[in-house]
């Protein structure tokens, strides 16, 4: 059962089970013959061997207010790319898929990279920005959201949660970020928010004092959730960022840009559960380690810009700051899950706390060493500027594949 616990910084919307999913939906076919509504999905192909992406397709096979699903799809040969035309036929709202192997898509992202405004890596982030581009193009959206493909408990209860706030003509929002509880087959998950993010928020506060931007991502129940929505005249200045920190670069673009009471976030279901990344204690390079660093590069840059000033000092006393918060923190969460029957390893939460910490020292490090890194893609406003016929250009290369 939700509460109905307001922060005072972002507004939160509550599921208090008191409102049939059904009611919403009529509201947004109503809703949506004024405010049209784009779905982005960014897919790789394996994800189409998976279950999870056939049960998405399912439920969004049932959804009438959608009216345009944009499909990045990654890592596809010819043939997978025809495999993955054939797949997402079955839905039957307008969809587009973005073959971002193919040729068409390939020349135009060297083009971008000769004029230094392409992104710098493969991955999600470059997916969603090329996807955002094309929205752009398209101009038939005055709604924009996006979830993932591999959510393995996915309703399309959650789209219609998501979408509702921004799309009601009566509510101020223009930005909306979905949270959920992370429990999933007896186990309390979601470990990269519980223990990294929520402690290393505590820790900076502690350590550098009080931040209105840290505060403003305190508020947010669950910081890297995949899913949100936003009204797409913001999209055009929306900067992606490349690495693995795009959930929290989307929410700072979103504190750059826009005044706190035109964002909420909205709780979109009682479970949730989806691909789960590996550890990777050996290889720093992947899975949730790679993420950590990425995450805490990303909130070090972003106070950095408000002028907060950080040196390996800092950094030693944010690890033991941060470190002694995990900690304590690990024994609330175990605690919360044995009166709610459900598993939590204590020695497996310490050894991700033991890396988290050492990957933030190395976080704080590389900030320092390379003050001009800089992760964020280009947003489309600047490329337009550079390049004012390239949304055309994406917007045929799009079409040219799927004639």
């Amino acid at each position: 059962m939700a509460d109905f616990k307001q922060n005072g910084s972002v507004a939160t919307l509550h599921n208090l089970n008191t409102l049939p999913v059904a009611d919403l939906e009529r509201q947004l076919d109503a809703f949506s013959r004024r405010r049209k509504i784009t779905l982005i999905l960014p897919s790789l192909y394996s994800e189409l061997q998976a279950p999870a992406l056939s049960g998405i397709l399912d439920e969004l096979s049932k959804v009438s207010y959608i009216n345009h699903i944009i499909i990045g799809l990654d890592r596809a040969s010819e043939q997978e790319f025809a495999h993955a035309r054939e797949f997402f036929a079955r839905l039957p709202q307008k969809h587009s898929i973005l073959w971002n192997d193919g040729p068409r898509l390939t020349a135009i992202h060297r083009q971008l990279e000769e004029a230094g405004l392409a992104p710098k890596e493969p991955g999600k982030g470059r997916n969603v920005w090329y996807c955002i581009g094309y929205c752009i193009a398209c101009q038939d959206s005055d709604v924009a959201a996006l979830h993932d493909c591999d959510i393995t408990t996915y309703s399309k209860d959650m789209l219609a949660r998501l979408v509702y706030p921004v799309t009601n003509p009566s509510f101020p929002y223009q930005f909306c970020k979905g949270f959920y509880p992370r429990i999933a087959g007896g186990k309390l998950n979601g470990r990269v928010t519980r223990l990294l993010i929520t402690p290393l928020l505590k820790a900076i506060q502690k350590t550098f004092g009080h931040s209105d931007y840290v505060e403003y991502l305190q508020s947010f129940r669950y910081p890297l959730a995949g899913e949100f929505a936003m009204r797409t005249a913001i999209l055009p200045d929306i900067r992606i960022p490349s690495d693995w920190g795009l959930e929290i670069g989307v929410l700072s673009e979103v504190w750059r840009n826009l005044s706190r009471h035109a964002v909420c976030q909205v709780d979109i279901a009682d479970a949730y559960d989806h691909k789960h990344q590996p550890l990777s204690l050996e290889d720093a390079t992947r899975g949730l380690s790679r993420m950590s660093t990425d995450i805490a590069k990303a909130i070090f840059r972003k106070i950095a810009t408000d002028g907060t000033v950080m040196t390996q000092e800092h950094f030693r006393t944010l690890k033991a700051t941060y470190y002694r918060c995990a900690l304590d923190l690990i024994e609330m969460y175990y605690n919360d899950a044995v009166i709610n029957g459900l598993n939590l390893d204590r020695h497996a939460e310490e050894k991700a706390v033991e890396l988290f910490a050492a990957n933030i020292v190395e976080a704080g490090h590389t900030f320092l060493e390379n003050p001009m890194e800089t992760p964020f893609i280009p947003n489309w406003s600047r490329v337009q500027s550079a390049n004012p016929d390239i949304l055309r250009h994406i917007k045929e290369a799009v079409e040219a594949d799927l004639s």
